[in-house]
């Protein structure tokens, strides 16, 4: 026996059904797509999430959560905080020395009144100041 010679099991496959082909084929006129509505016309194609006209359930359920990627700086006021503007050189490892901050913290704004007197003392890209 060779695959020349396969055929599929009795009953398997059937032809496959030709629609609009006169009315004695018993799928003429309509070509079983029924009287009238969208779903009859040429053309019709069903839009991705579409339920018929009532509001789609990606639209209905609630828009939650946005996490930005920016690294928020942490901010130290350098009039509460006087250690910081009595430092010789501001570093972030000088800064953790006089203040205690997270170990996740990774950029230093330095604000308040006197903070743009600080900008000399910076040592460090990651530390900035603010003058207000």
């Amino acid at each position: 026996m060779g695959i020349e010679n396969l055929t599929p099991a009795e009953g398997s496959t059937s032809n496959r059904k030709r629609v609009g082909r006169g009315q004695g084929s018993g799928t003429g006129k309509t070509a079983a797509r029924g009287q009238k509505g969208q779903k009859s016309r040429s053309g019709y194609k069903r839009k991705r999430n579409f339920e018929g006209g009532q509001q789609p359930l990606a639209k209905r359920m609630p828009k939650i959560g946005f996490t930005s990627r920016l690294v928020k700086p942490y901010v130290i006021n350098v009039t509460k905080i006087k250690a910081v503007a009595e430092l010789s050189e501001i570093t972030i490892e000088s800064i953790r020395g006089v203040h205690k901050m997270g170990a996740a913290v990774v950029k230093v704004k330095l604000v308040g009144a006197g903070a743009k007197e600080l900008a000399t003392k910076i040592k460090d890209e990651n530390v900035t100041t603010t003058g207000n």
